[in-house]
């Protein structure tokens, strides 16, 4: 399948261990009821980066650190570059993420907060990855990708091992989709323990890659827009070497999701449970609230929808939440 093992999986949690957090995983009446099965949250929102992020990127930078790297770079829409600071700024290495302008400012702040440059490029993540692997070839950094790499598969792997433990009858784990390094970590750890558990990734209708991708049957590039799900934008590279296929053999279904749906799934999240989402984080509750999952013969339950990250703009968020009160109202 892939040079990844169960073995590396539990080398990463134990190298992670007392640097991220093990998350909760709570159940969700509201959601339950919808679904007509039980269904349970994955709240990585509380990591203290605010994303799931930072489990690949300190695994990553630890062994680099542990090789005497002193200067590592990243390319991210911004909850990666964020992970990439926190851990470079805990084990005292210089680091640069290189953003494009589509990543929200208040991501970008927090990367600088950190101490980390912060490189603004281009209108594409494509663009932030040249400039990061210029930042290689002329001044010697060390690139850490966002989820091509196998260190930092394995870090975010240890979310399905956690799920797993907790919850041994789960039956579906839904996973929002991008790059691919989450849907293929958790995919790969959780179907090695219990290889009946069902993957579905989840993702926006606009500028999907991996999906596109999925479906021309080798890495594509698209036309990256704006969208609620700003943290599942990007491509997932043209010399892709380990997501494409993992999430090629683990995935189970694709769902794809319009706007509104997005912002239904961000609504629900705070006035239901309590949670201040970006709209990446929210799209297995959105996809559960269309209909799109639950219903399966296959899976009829327990499911888990990973939560992935919390690092929203504020304005933004009154905006998507003010506007669904005044049509509830109208």
């Amino acid at each position: 399948m892939s040079d990844l093992s169960l073995a590396d999986v539990y080398r990463a949690r134990r190298r992670i261990e007392g640097r991220v957090l093990r998350t909760p995983l709570v159940a969700s009446p509201a959601l339950s009821a919808v679904a007509n099965a039980p269904v349970y949250l994955k709240l990585e929102t509380v990591q203290p980066t605010g994303s799931f992020k930072l489990r690949g990127a300190t695994n990553a930078l630890v062994r680099l650190a542990e090789a005497g790297c002193t200067r590592v770079v990243t390319a991210s829409t911004g909850n990666h570059g964020r992970a990439v600071a926190h851990a470079a700024h805990a084990l005292g290495i210089e680091a640069a993420v290189c953003m494009s302008s589509l990543v929200p400012s208040n991501k970008v702040e927090a990367v600088r907060a950190l101490g980390a440059h912060a490189h603004i490029i281009g209108k594409s993540q494509d663009d932030a990855q040249r400039e990061a692997q210029r930042l290689v070839r002329e001044e010697g950094y060390a690139y850490v990708p966002p989820f091509d790499h196998l260190d930092v598969i394995a870090g975010q792997a240890t979310i399905g091992i956690e799920i797993a433990e907790d919850l041994p009858d789960v039956e579906q784990i839904v996973v929002p989709l991008s790059g691919g390094g989450l849907f293929a970590g958790i995919a790969f750890a959780a179907k090695q323990i219990a290889p009946a558990v069902r993957l579905t990734g989840v993702t926006m209708e606009r500028g999907a890659a991996m999906h596109a991708s999925l479906a021309a049957g080798r890495p594509v590039l698209v036309d990256e827009v704006e969208t609620l799900a700003d943290s599942l934008g990007g491509g997932i590279g043209l010399d892709n070497q380990h997501t494409f296929s993992l999430t090629r053999q683990l995935i189970d279904e694709v769902v794809l999701l319009d706007e509104p749906s997005i912002a239904r799934g961000i609504v629900h999240a705070y006035e239901d449970e309590h949670l201040v989402l970006e709209g990446a984080a929210a799209v297995g509750i959105a996809a559960l609230l269309a209909g799109r999952l639950g219903d399966s013969p296959v899976a009829r339950g327990p499911i888990v929808l990973i939560v992935t990250g919390a690092n929203i703009d504020m304005n933004q968020h009154r905006r998507i939440v003010g506007e669904a009160l005044q049509g509830a109202t109208a």
